[in-house]
């Protein structure tokens, strides 16, 4: 069982940056690939970066490319996600999410994911 637990989010103009973290619990952190994702109201939930579990290998959606960097710590059971020049549009509920143990290899697919934290509000003022 993984138990995710996200920080970092809140209000911020745009143009700035915010860093988000996400804590696990339980086993096996380095043998799971992590996902941020994103849900806006009235909208379905959104892939935004995925990394690897030795974290050699990321995705990133295309709207976030050059914007946003996802890391992992394999020593402190952590992954992050940088997001700098915000914009409005990035507003949402953004999600870490672990895939099963073994499943080493990244994803887009919400699907793909078993474990999901409880979500931080993310909100980009104009």
């Amino acid at each position: 069982q993984v138990q995710l637990v996200e920080s970092g989010g809140g209000l911020m103009q745009a143009g700035g940056s915010l860093r988000l973290s996400c804590a696990a619990s339980g086993r096996s952190f380095s043998n799971r690939a992590m996902g941020w994702f994103r849900q806006a109201p009235g909208k379905e939930r959104e892939f935004v970066a995925t990394i690897s579990g030795s974290g050699g290998s990321t995705t990133y959606a295309t709207f976030v490319k050059g914007r946003f960097t996802i890391s992992r710590d394999n020593a402190k059971n952590t992954v992050a996600l940088q997001m700098n020049s915000l914009k409005p549009e990035d507003t949402a509920v953004y999600y870490c999410a672990a895939r099963s143990v073994s499943s080493t290899v990244v994803s887009s697919s919400v699907n793909d994911y078993a474990y999901w934290g409880q979500g931080i509000q993310v909100t980009v003022s104009s």
